[in-house]
């Protein structure tokens, strides 16, 4: 799982409005680009939207069920509009998203704390819920669709910068890992009309966009079939979007190794304009653990897929996922993710403590048997030896010039830009006379553990 994200939202719509609507984003891109599409739509019947909670007539919680710690932080937000609440009793709170959908009605339980719930297929719904909470009603929508796509609503962008965005090709998940909750509470798989997704792409192009990156929860099982009963697979989709425009960045996430193909990583090879980045979460190093994690893999296999990134894309960087204290996990298998983590040489890495989620497989057949302090030590070494790992790649590439797209102003001084390279590592320097979403060099003069310096060139 990508990193954790809360953002509120900064638009007005010109038309009459029904209210204003603040919305807090938490977990995956996957959300930011859900609350775009509810933002669409709330927008298109009358609502406007306020990045300012006390100015909020609703207050909409996009929510994240993949640990509990990603729960408890939205508990605690909701505690503090509850509040806000109390001393505004008009406005209306809804929670979306994956904990709606986990938890549906028991939200309503306690009281004052929640008005309307949504999960994920339900987004469409929300004017009828909110006109319901309008009249005093609770109201909620969980049902989960086997052909929502939202492929015809055209997102609200929330970002900031106007640079890069979010366009999803897919939803659901069908992998059932026995420690995930996103196939129960986001649904079976389904793709989405690749014109859609080319027609969505275009749009941000005349919109300025410089960057795209394609979401799923699994994008290399993407598919789709054409009328001809031809069929779109992810790496002809990867083809059709890079073709677009070639000075188009193309990105995605996420991969499953399991399905990531030599096709994809040669298409990957032929356009210039597809990133130089693969996320690829192998969650344990070893094949014991992956089989009862169910994740469709072996060690062995993973290295394989590995190895064929670094044969064809020989300067692409791969990031991971890594959990440790899986049930049953012993000093041995830990041993081994350290291993195959030294091994690969990765990029980055998100790091977890195993969190038991209500309901999965891991839940109703795995005992959750290793003492949190074991977890606690474990990840702790784990988050030490991909620091060194980081630390190392980023040295790496001292001396070197790359191409950076310019995405914003640093946050640490108002004279320096940030900006990514292909292979997703963030760049500092200063500004010179280019601006945001201009492409540049930019020559690496030195590193820290979490970015590249360096300076622009001719």
């Amino acid at each position: 799982m990508l990193l954790e994200q809360n953002s509120g939202s900064g638009y007005t719509n010109r038309t009459q409005s029904n209210g204003r609507v603040y919305i807090e984003t938490y977990g995956c891109q996957m959300n930011v680009s859900d609350s775009e599409v509810v933002a669409s739509i709330l927008q298109s019947n009358g609502y406007s939207l306020t990045s300012k909670l006390d100015e909020a007539d609703v207050i909409l919680v996009n929510t994240c069920s993949i640990r509990d710690n990603a729960e408890e932080r939205v508990w605690g937000r909701l505690d503090v509009f509850r509040q806000y609440k109390r001393r505004n009793p008009s406005v209306i709170v809804g929670v979306l998203g994956c904990m709606g959908e986990r938890l549906k009605d028991s939200f309503f339980d306690k009281k004052n704390l929640v008005d309307i719930v949504a999960g994920p297929d339900a987004y469409r719904e929300l004017p009828v819920l909110l006109r319901l909470a309008e009249e005093g009603q609770s109201g909620i929508n969980v049902l989960l669709s086997r052909e929502e796509t939202y492929a015809d609503i055209s997102p609200v962008r929330l970002d900031k910068n106007g640079v890069s965005a979010f366009v999803s090709i897919m939803r659901g998940c069908n992998n059932m890992c026995s420690y995930c909750v996103v196939p129960y509470v986001r649904g079976a798989e389904r793709s989405r009309d690749p014109e859609t997704i080319v027609r969505e792409v275009k749009e941000l192009i005349d919109d300025g966009y410089r960057e795209v990156t394609l979401l799923g929860q699994n994008v290399n099982s993407y598919h789709w079939t054409v009328e001809n009963g031809g069929l779109v697979s992810f790496a002809k989709l990867l083809e059709m979007v890079a073709k677009i425009n070639p000075t188009l960045r193309v990105r995605y996430s996420t991969s499953h190794p399991k399905d990531l193909s030599d096709e994809v990583l040669q298409t990957m090879a032929r356009f210039g304009n597809i990133c130089s980045h693969i996320h690829l979460p192998v969650q344990s190093g070893s094949s014991r653990i992956l089989k009862l994690m169910n994740r469709g893999y072996t060690r062995e296999y993973y290295m394989g897929r590995v190895e064929a990134i670094r044969r064809i894309l020989p300067d692409c960087a791969i990031s991971t996922d890594v959990i440790a204290g899986f049930c049953s996990e012993t000093d041995a298998d830990h041993r081994e993710t350290l291993s195959l983590m030294q091994w690969a040489n990765f990029d980055f890495a998100y790091m977890f403590k195993y969190s038991e989620r209500p309901n999965t497989k891991a839940a109703r057949r795995l005992p959750d048997d290793v003492p949190d302090e074991t977890k606690a030590r474990r990840l702790t070494e784990i988050i030490a030896l991909q620091g060194k790992l980081s630390e190392q790649s980023k040295k790496k590439d001292v001396g070197k010039t790359f191409e950076v797209l310019i995405e914003g102003v640093s946050k640490k001084s108002d004279q320096h830009f940030y900006g990514r390279t292909s292979q997703n590592k963030v760049v500092v320097f200063p500004k010179g006379n280019s601006g945001i979403g201009d492409f540049v060099k930019v020559a690496i003069l030195k590193s820290t553990p979490a970015t590249l310096i360096g300076e622009m060139v001719l």
